[in-house]
């Protein structure tokens, strides 16, 4: 139950990590200059995104905001179907629905914009990205993590009962 609690925490404190991070830069920082952060890893590129990742659908904030409306609906779902059945769904879900909810602040309380500021400096044509980019794509990355165990668990089990059918089939020959 410990691990349940902790993920919801983690998932408010990104979410709070979030939008103070966004305030500050909003306020600190030039629009479109970059600053030196992690030097070689990071920099600090503060702007305003009105499309989702890359810049897929700029302009579109209603379309945006629609399709992050649906995936968290599908993720409390998820969440209301699965409960507290599997703590490593509960962490994926909990950073993808804190992580689209910072997002989605943004979206519709600084007119469609995302603020997005931190920068690969290895990686230039990488995207800017913010927090909750972050959570989001660690909170897929372990859903992504959930199903493959699940599949690799499924797969074992069936080879463990083709195994012991096998076993139960050379048992009753060796009887007869």
């Amino acid at each position: 139950m410990v691990s349940y609690i902790l993920a919801a925490i983690t998932g408010a404190l990104v979410l709070g990590l979030d939008q103070f991070t966004k305030y500050y830069i909003s306020n600190n920082f030039e629009m479109a200059k970059s600053y030196d952060f992690l030097p070689g890893l990071l920099d600090i590129t503060y702007i305003h995104n009105d499309g989702g990742a890359w810049g897929l659908l700029g302009g579109y904030t209603w379309v945006l905001l629609s399709i992050t409306i649906v995936i968290m609906l599908v993720c409390i779902t998820l969440l209301l179907k699965m409960g507290l059945k599997d703590k490593l769904m509960f962490w994926a879900l909990m950073l993808i629905l804190f992580g689209g909810i910072g997002n989605m602040i943004d979206r519709i309380f600084r007119g469609g914009n995302v603020i997005d500021f931190l920068h690969f400096e290895f990686w230039p044509t990488f995207p800017v990205f913010n927090v909750a980019d972050c959570a989001i794509v660690i909170g897929a990355g372990l859903m992504l993590l959930y199903f493959f165990k699940g599949m690799i668990d499924e797969s074992r089990q069936k080879r463990e009962a083709v195994q012991a059918a096998l076993a139960e089939n050379t048992k009753e020959n060796e009887n007869n």
